[in-house]
């Protein structure tokens, strides 16, 4: 460990425990000033869990022992630190904002708290040196969020800032967390799966943004399952499994030759060879020259600008674009979520209503959403089951003994057993709540399911598994699937045919093997190919 003085952050035996059951053994680090520490594992492996102690949090329930240390003060959760010493960017990033608020008098309250006071300069009225140094403080606020703005690649404009956060892409939501981190001046960074949902051009922009943050003095822990960015930025790994640390050590020695088989299992995932594309067959699902706006103030913005698309019962179809590009929008449209301004959404040959209130219960069944918070689509307070199983009820009319058996067999099917599905959402990792998340749209019996980034966050075995089980279901119940995804291997995997959107407007679309291989515009190259984005290990 590096002397005393030089560590930003120091833990020494830490352990946690929930209802008897281990979440961290004995987990021990230091980070230097200046230096990214990248803790990786698969989902439940405790990253989260030591990545919160740093802050002085811990679950419900959840008890920590062992010593924390940050900027030399020990942390607990009676001793936080404090305010501003750390920051916090969560894997989920509307959980960090005010949904209230405007996001320009949140960032603008931030860095006044955080701006120090201009002296007054000698001389002249003391009233007029007040008003002088309040006008200063202003333009300096005004100046310091327009510059950490610029630095997460947000617009600084007065629409942008009068947009409330749930106005914004989860992309646009996760850098908004990183600039309220900036403007407090954080010492040390707590970054939790930061590029979650992001496009690789995204990623690339985060990678420098950390690695920049680091080289200006700060320290960085970077809990990840994204292993482009862990080369990218991270100057020392720490592997963790089922809570305790199996391998560390220079990050660039243990991606190159892990050690431990956990370690070497995690890092395996091979890139999928794209899929050939599947046999002409009349579309289950298809949208044509569809026009969506979302209302800004008293003005609408036009999000998404004549998309036509189309998918067969059976195949795939891959929703790619830069974070804010209109994948979710349009995603939402066909679900029923929000309402176009124009164009179709078809149904095996007929139009759907654009609204959920105004389709039929069988409509309502017929398109199923899988969201890319599954956690946030739970009711923490009930039973995984008694939630999943109320679907079928809804919709199916089952009665509520049928629909448990129901639920049960569904369930079963993509791997959870009656003793995990019988506990509440926070006793689940995230790739199983995933899994009841895809159970519960298949209790529905759709023709159409939609996945909106749902292996984002999840390490490669988890995200494998995931995918592996997505291509069987679809096969097994001839469902026409649409995937919304950064990912490069999930499309690969599972697409037949690829949708690239830029500011709302189709790009370039066709089928998934030509665009993975031979795309020809820029963007579609960008997003597909991240060889050729430039995030890479570190020289």
């Amino acid at each position: 460990m590096p002397p005393v003085d030089a560590c930003a952050v120091r833990v020494v035996g830490l352990d946690a425990e929930v209802a008897g059951r281990r979440l961290l053994a004995g987990v021990s680090f230091t980070v230097a000033a200046g230096e990214v520490l990248a803790l990786v594992g698969r989902s439940g492996s405790g990253k989260t869990t030591a990545g919160r102690a740093l802050l002085g949090e811990a679950g419900p329930g959840v008890r920590l022992a062992g010593r924390v240390e940050v900027a030399g003060r020990p942390v607990s959760p009676a001793t936080p630190p404090p305010p501003g010493v750390v920051g916090y960017v969560p894997q989920q990033p509307s959980a960090a904002l005010n949904p209230v608020r405007r996001i320009g008098a949140v960032l603008r309250e931030v860095a006044l708290r955080h701006t120090r006071p201009e002296r007054r300069t000698p001389g002249g009225p003391p009233g007029d040196a007040t008003a002088r140094a309040t006008v200063n403080r202003r333009s300096a606020v005004r100046r310091a969020v327009a510059d950490v703005l610029a630095r997460v690649d947000l617009p600084a404009d007065r629409e942008f800032l009068r947009r409330f956060p749930h106005q914004l892409s989860g992309g646009q939501q996760q850098r908004l967390v990183v600039a309220h981190a900036l403007l407090a001046r954080a010492r040390v960074l707590v970054a939790d799966e930061p590029t979650t949902g992001q496009d690789s051009l995204t990623r690339r922009d985060v990678a420098h943004e950390l690695r920049t943050l680091a080289d200006a003095g700060m320290a960085v822990v970077l809990l990840s399952h994204d292993l482009h960015l862990v080369r990218a930025v991270a100057d020392r790994l720490v592997v963790l499994d089922a809570g305790a640390v199996v391998e560390a050590g220079p990050a660039a020695d243990v991606l190159a030759a892990p050690r431990d088989e956990r370690t070497r299992r995690l890092l395996a995932a091979a890139p999928a060879a794209p899929r050939a594309a599947a046999p002409a067959a009349a579309p289950a699902l298809r949208v044509g020259d569809l026009v969506a706006a979302h209302r800004a103030g008293a003005r609408r913005r036009t999000v998404l600008r004549g998309v036509t698309a189309a998918v067969a019962p059976g195949g795939c179809l891959a929703v790619v674009g830069r974070s804010g590009s209109g994948k979710t929008t349009l995603a939402r449209c066909v679900a029923g979520l929000h309402p176009p301004r124009g164009g179709t959404v078809g149904l095996g040959g007929r139009p759907l209503a654009g609204t959920l209130d105004r389709r039929t219960r069988a409509d309502l069944a017929a398109v199923q959403y899988v969201f890319q918070d599954a956690r946030a689509s739970f009711d923490p307070h009930r039973s995984v089951l008694e939630q999943v199983s109320r679907a079928a009820v809804r919709l199916r009319a089952l009665p509520p003994t049928r629909a448990r058996d129901a639920a049960r067999r569904v369930l079963g099917e993509v791997g959870l057993a009656a003793d995990v599905v019988a506990r509440r959402p926070d006793r689940l990792s995230g790739g199983e709540l995933q899994r009841a998340a895809l159970a519960r749209a298949l209790l529905a019996e759709p023709r159409v399911v939609i996945c909106d980034e749902i292996t984002s966050g999840l390490d490669t075995v988890s995200r494998d598994r995931i995918v592996a089980l997505v291509d069987r279901l679809r096969r097994a119940h001839g469902l026409a699937l649409v995937v919304i995804s950064h990912d490069r291997d999930v499309v690969a995997r599972l697409a037949d045919h690829v949708v690239v959107l830029d500011s709302g407007q189709v790009v370039e679309a066709g089928p998934a093997s030509a665009l993975l291989t031979a795309a020809r515009h820029p963007l579609t190259r960008a997003l597909l190919h991240p060889s050729e984005t430039g995030t890479g290990p570190r020289p």
